[in-house]
């Protein structure tokens, strides 16, 4: 394991970017350490692009400043040091996947013989080191994803930034993305953008939260934001249940009330929530009522929109 006592691999001081009279960052301060991946949020317009292109160094920022691994972005220290793969990211369909991959191994400074290593390497780690010789377009979208990941690891980066990499995908591309990003976690820090709140609260340690070019909040993915005296389950269900399903879990003795949320969740306020969880696990069997998840706090999605 890393120690996360590390220097950062991220600080911004007073960070912001203004186009004309919009303020796309405003103020941002931010430390982050190296450890487990680090989701990226907000709706639409809250500057999550903004402040990727601020890190990669595409856009100077119009007040404060940024630092990658203790070095200004663009500058020659971070060559192989930090990559980042936008959700439009595309190969070119000329040219085949091998040919493509090292030639962006070659402008980290590899040698050809060194290249072609270091791309088999890449490919291995997605699980298409037989697509060398195959053009973008013979592949399929979750196929080319794969690769455009692969190309982001190139030189083993210490820090990688990815937008929407499971976006538009199957399930089984998508979770060999979200194992790789696992599997690498151990010696690279990554940053994920995505609007899927379900699958970087499986994914990610911590979390950004933007909203209309502010910092709302920084920390645990799993911090609770629900009332400081009780304990609170969720749970998730695949099919609604029974009108009943609220007045019978409320009259468990471990449970003090339940809610139902805007996403369809139960949420379920409790006087100690191990004694709650086995009891609504009962209710549930004893009714043969299907559910699809019981975890304790609050899901990220009601955290940071229950009260939208």
């Amino acid at each position: 394991m890393r120690d996360d006592s590390a220097a950062p691999v991220i600080e911004c001081q007073s960070l912001a970017k203004h186009y004309g009279g919009a303020k796309a960052l405003d103020n941002i301060d931010l430390t982050l350490l190296p450890g487990e991946p680090i989701a990226l949020i907000g709706p639409n317009g809250a500057g999550k692009t903004t402040l990727m292109s601020l890190l990669c160094g595409y856009i100077k920022p119009s007040a404060g400043s940024v630092k990658i691994l203790g070095h200004a972005p663009g500058s020659t220290q971070l060559s192989g040091q930090l990559s980042a793969l936008p959700q439009d990211a595309l190969l070119d369909p000329r040219l085949n996947v091998g040919r493509q991959l090292i030639f962006f191994a070659r402008l980290q400074g590899f040698s050809s013989a060194q290249a072609k290593v270091e791309v088999q390497r890449v490919l291995d780690k997605v699980g298409l080191r037989e697509s060398m010789t195959t053009r973008p377009s013979e592949l399929s979208h979750g196929m080319r994803k794969r690769i455009a990941i692969a190309q982001a690891l190139i030189g083993s980066p210490r820090l990688v930034l990815l937008d929407e990499p499971t976006a538009g995908i199957d399930p089984p591309n998508a979770k060999m993305i979200r194992d790789l990003v696992r599997e690498q976690s151990s010696s690279t820090t990554f940053m994920v953008s995505s609007h899927n709140l379900d699958e970087l609260e499986r994914l990610c340690g911590s979390v950004i939260y933007l909203e209309q070019g502010r910092l709302i909040s920084y920390g645990s993915i799993d911090e609770d934001n629900g009332d400081l005296d009780s304990s609170v389950l969720t749970l998730r269900v695949g099919n609604d249940l029974p009108d009943n399903f609220i007045t019978l879990s409320e009259q468990l003795p471990s449970v003090k009330s339940v809610s139902k949320t805007a996403q369809g969740d139960f949420l379920i306020h409790t006087h100690n929530d191990l004694q709650a969880s086995i009891a609504v696990l009962q209710l549930l069997a004893e009714n043969n009522w299907n559910y699809r998840q019981l975890s304790r706090g609050r899901s990220l999605e009601e955290r940071l929109y229950g009260n939208s």
